[in-house]
C-alpha cells in the first residue's frame, strides 16, 4: 500500500509503486505556463534521511509559483537560442521550417509543451532544492527539454532532459564556469545561455525511467 506525504502548498503526494523515493500530486495549476495543470513529483526524497526537503521544497515552490507567463517571456531568448542551436547542428529538415520562421522569440512557447515538475535535491556541492520542468518540443522530440530553477527562483538551466540539474554537474566543471548558475551564486544577470561542447558526465535520474539501455546521444 503506498504511502503519503503532505505538502502545505501543493496537498498530497502519494508514493510510486515503482520508486519508492518518488511521491506525486495531483494536477496542480502553473501561473508559468497559463495555469496549465501539471503534476509536481519530490524526487530522490527518502524522509527518514531527509527531515528537512518538505519545507525547503515547499518554499521553492512558493518561489516559483509566483511566476507568471510575463516571467517566461523574459527567459525567451534562452528556448529560442536552444531550438536554434539544435536546428543549425542537424541541418535542413522541412518539417522544421515552422520554427526557423518564428519572428518574435516570445512565439518559441507555442512548440514548448510541458508535461510534469520535478522538486529534487542536488547532491553535491550547494545541495539545494532544484525545480525541474520537463517538457516536449518540436525541435527535440528525443530528448525534449527541461527548465530548471534553483530555489525555484531564477532559471540556472536551459537544455535537453539528460538527467543533471545544472551544466557544472553535466560536463563536470566547477560551478563558477557554469554561467547561469554563476550568475544565480552572485546575484548577477545572466546573459543567453552558451551551448557547452564538452563531453557530458555519468547519467542519473532519467535511467530510472528509461534503463541503463538507453544511450544519450551527443553530437
Amino acid at each position: 500500500m503506498s504511502k503519503e506525504i503532505t505538502s502545505r502548498i501543493i496537498g498530497q503526494l502519494k508514493q510510486e509503486e515503482r520508486f519508492p523515493d518518488w511521491w506525486k500530486s495531483a494536477g496542480i495549476e502553473i501561473p508559468f505556463f497559463d495555469n496549465e495543470k501539471l503534476t509536481i513529483t519530490f524526487m530522490d526524497f527518502e524522509p527518514e534521511y531527509d527531515k528537512y526537503f518538505v519545507e525547503e521544497a515547499d518554499q521553492a515552490l512558493t518561489n516559483f509559483l509566483k511566476h507568471t507567463s510575463t516571467d517566461r517571456n523574459i527567459i525567451s531568448d534562452l528556448a529560442h537560442k536552444n531550438c536554434k542551436d539544435f536546428l543549425d547542428a542537424v541541418g535542413f529538415d522541412e518539417a522544421d521550417e515552422p520554427l526557423r520562421q518564428i519572428n518574435k522569440q516570445d512565439e518559441i512557447w507555442k512548440f514548448i509543451h510541458p508535461t510534469e515538475i520535478y522538486v529534487t535535491r542536488r547532491h553535491r556541492r550547494d545541495n539545494d532544492i532544484y525545480i525541474q520542468i520537463a517538457c516536449e518540443c518540436d525541435w527535440e522530440q528525443e530528448h525534449g527539454l527541461q527548465l530548471v530553477f534553483r530555489q525555484g527562483k531564477k532559471l540556472t538551466r536551459i537544455s535537453d532532459q539528460d538527467g543533471h540539474l545544472t551544466e557544472a554537474d553535466a560536463y563536470d566543471k566547477p560551478d563558477e564556469e557554469d554561467e547561469l548558475l554563476s550568475h544565480y551564486n552572485n546575484g548577477t544577470t545572466r546573459k543567453p545561455a552558451h551551448t557547452s561542447t564538452l563531453p557530458k558526465a555519468g547519467r542519473s535520474w532519467w535511467q530510472k525511467l528509461f534503463g541503463s539501455e538507453y544511450t544519450l546521444v551527443v553530437a
